[in-house]
């Protein structure tokens, strides 16, 4: 892998270093901010590969703060923080978050997760299907490569994760996917997260393109997409 660009979101200093320096050992640039505002900031000016984005900082939450990155950029983000809770772990994923991590951790399974999440977020993986100049499917045209979505000709702000199940979903049209297939197709098998994951995204993306009669659910099973002709 490449060095890739890793910014630090972390408003406690010694925990910035220590994670900073763990990743400049594996070969990373890493640039630190301590606040959400300087974390946007220098997203805006570095366009990092990942964000390492802790849930407590000092200005803004880290929740908003993600939110703001994932609407305005396509970056992959993980959480750190000490909560815990599954509801925590599920409203940091909703806002597009790629995976959390709780406080303490060990560096090294960090450091892990990230690379596995740069790896699946690099489209030039031989498994992965090269990407088409544009998806059609109803009303909906999507573009891979710019990773943009048009509902009727108007552009619809999607997370990376709910770009990729769109995705995921539109190239298997009417195929039945369970719960467990889907994170794994999509979050990858090294994913901790649970089904419910799954139902927020589906939800989100009713909601947002709206496919309600669209994006089925098959109940006792999973997911399908039945497009309408």
């Amino acid at each position: 892998m490449s060095e890739k660009q890793l910014l630090i979101v972390e408003d406690e200093k010694p925990i910035a270093d220590i994670l900073a320096y763990g990743f400049r050992r594996e070969g990373f640039a890493v640039r630190c901010a301590y606040t959400g505002a300087e974390g946007l900031r220098m997203a805006e000016e570095e366009r990092p590969d990942l964000v390492l984005l802790d849930w407590m900082l000092p200005d803004l939450s880290g929740v908003d703060v993600c939110r703001m990155l994932t609407e305005t950029y396509n970056v992959p983000i993980v959480m750190l923080t000490a909560r815990s809770s599954v509801d925590d772990k599920l409203l940091g994923l909703e806002t597009g978050a790629d995976d959390y991590i709780t406080k303490p951790f060990d560096l090294r399974e960090v450091v892990g997760r990230v690379r596995a999440i740069l790896r699946r977020f690099d489209k030039t993986g031989r498994d992965a299907p090269a990407p088409e100049a544009l998806l059609r499917s109803g009303r909906l045209t999507i573009s891979e490569r710019e990773w943009a979505v048009l509902l009727d000709g108007e552009r619809v702000s999607l997370t990376p994760k709910e770009f990729e199940l769109l995705v995921f979903f539109v190239r298997h049209p009417r195929q039945v996917f369970s719960r467990d297939q889907l994170l794994s197709h999509v979050w990858g098998y090294d994913f901790e997260g649970d089904s419910r994951t799954v139902d927020i995204h589906v939800q989100r993306l009713r909601k947002k393109l709206d496919l309600g009669g669209q994006l089925l659910t098959v109940f006792g099973v999973g997911y399908k997409y039945a497009p309408r002709a």
